[in-house]
């Protein structure tokens, strides 16, 4: 199942830079904690930055086509590891063989939804169904 990006956004590379400040501002997170986000982002070419007056951060291609998923890999690397090593480079024996198999299903519903969830998704509160319905369940908000 893959949850595909629902918006686009034709002006895409005609907005204006924003300044890392005021997104910080915006999203009420510390400057420092974003920059180092965006830094990521840049290097990661999921953004460009601009120095000067007029410059800031956008954007290096549409909103529609940047997933949460690619956020976290150039923010994080990769989306499930465990114990730093991700899951096919694991090993088990004996009766822990079966990690194996269950981490490489957690890697790949966590990779699922993640990728099918775009920043313009998440930028116009419209998640798609399918992930949105995740959320319905009673359980879903507790912490056991």
């Amino acid at each position: 199942m893959r949850y595909g990006p629902r918006c686009s956004s034709p002006r895409h590379g005609t907005t204006p830079p924003l300044k890392a400040e005021a997104i910080a501002d915006a999203q009420d997170i510390p400057h420092k904690f974003l920059e180092g986000i965006l830094n990521d982002m840049r290097r990661g070419g999921l953004a460009l930055s601009r120095r000067g007056g007029n410059g800031g951060y956008r954007l290096a291609r549409p909103a529609d086509t940047i997933s949460i998923a690619d956020v976290i890999r150039v923010v994080d690397g990769p989306l499930v590891s465990v114990r730093g090593v991700r899951p096919p480079d694991l090993s088990y024996s004996g009766p822990a063989q079966s990690l194996l198999p269950l981490w490489i299903a957690l890697r790949s519903h966590v990779r699922e939804i993640l990728e099918g969830v775009s920043l313009a998704d998440v930028a116009a509160a419209e998640l798609p169904a399918e992930v949105a319905a995740l959320t319905d369940a009673p359980d879903a908000w507790v912490n056991p």
